[in-house]
């Protein structure tokens, strides 16, 4: 399976209006809910470029990440798709006409990964080119054949989830970490690990622990560093809860923050993120520190 990018997120919302609010006015993204939302529909669509949306908020009784959409190249590579998934004995569902409609892509199959994390695979997204007008002024979000940004997913059969990622979804490994969450040695140690699709460092990562919202965070990177500073202004503007301080990753090298989101996960914000053009030079290796400088986490369980 040759997945292209992190195309776009689905996410569960009791009530998603307070998504449009959070994604307009923190996050700087266009609310498109007005132009794409069919009669019946009660969506929020968040764009980030100029594809119609990136993020789909669904209205649901519960908060939660809902899943990941991944972008393949076009028909032939979806239909490869598909049948990799039945060799390997992965099944999957077809999506509905609406369905389809509704993700505004020529087709659409989902599946689950062990931990059950719900996937969903499609090709030839329908545009119309908008383009992107930040509400707040933001020139651009790092898209384009990155995607989104990067999921980082609950991974507690941790083995199993990881040979699923590398064998059936195709997912190289970018770097690796071992964690502990206090300082005592019996403590188990919960491997995370970083996974790369395109030459954005990490498209994914699965985290060995469970996590209620279905996702530990997921990221969005601007293209300046000074964007980040005014995002971490309009989080504090909006009351909107800090979860980790502004720092600088050492494995992709991002600089961001970390900041809660309406459902629950967290929302990294970030610039200056590490891309490698040739993976085929690359090690991947294992981090003993989490960043270069910041990101403390501590003010989140505060």
């Amino acid at each position: 399976m040759r997945i292209h990018s992190l195309g776009y997120i689905v996410v569960n919302a009791s009530q998603p209006e307070r998504w449009a609010e959070y994604g307009t006015q923190v996050l700087g993204m266009v609310d498109a809910s007005d132009a794409l939302n069919g009669d019946a529909e009660q969506c929020v669509y968040l764009k980030m470029d100029d594809r119609p949306y990136r993020i789909v908020v669904e209205p649901s009784a519960t908060d939660a990440y809902a899943a990941s959409g991944w972008e393949v190249a076009g028909p032939d590579a979806f239909a490869e798709a598909k049948a990799h998934l039945d060799r390997h004995s992965v099944p999957y569902t077809q999506a509905d006409a609406a369905t389809i409609a509704r993700r505004r892509v020529q087709d659409l199959v989902s599946f689950e990964d062990p931990a059950g994390n719900r996937h969903e695979l499609f090709w030839g997204v329908v545009s119309d080119f908008l383009p992107f007008a930040s509400p707040v002024g933001i020139k651009s979000f790092v898209t384009g054949d990155q995607g989104v940004g990067h999921t980082v997913l609950p991974a507690p059969d941790f083995d199993t989830c990881l040979a699923f990622y590398r064998d059936v979804m195709g997912f190289g490994l970018s770097d690796l970490m071992k964690v502990r969450f206090t300082p005592d040695p019996a403590e188990p140690e919960k491997r995370l690990y970083f996974l790369h699709c395109n030459r954005r460092h990490h498209s994914l990562a699965i985290f060995e622990m469970e996590n209620p919202t279905g996702c530990v965070h997921v990221m969005f990177e601007v293209d300046k560093v000074d964007e980040v500073g005014r995002a971490l202004d309009r989080m504090q503007a909006a009351g909107v809860p800090l979860t980790g301080t502004l720092g600088r990753h050492a494995n992709d090298h991002m600089v961001s923050f970390y900041m809660a989101s309406p459902s629950g996960f967290m929302v990294e914000y970030g610039a200056e993120g590490r891309t490698v053009e040739d993976w085929s030079r690359y090690s991947p290796f294992q981090s003993t520190v989490n960043s270069f400088w910041g990101h403390d986490f501590s003010v989140g369980q505060a």
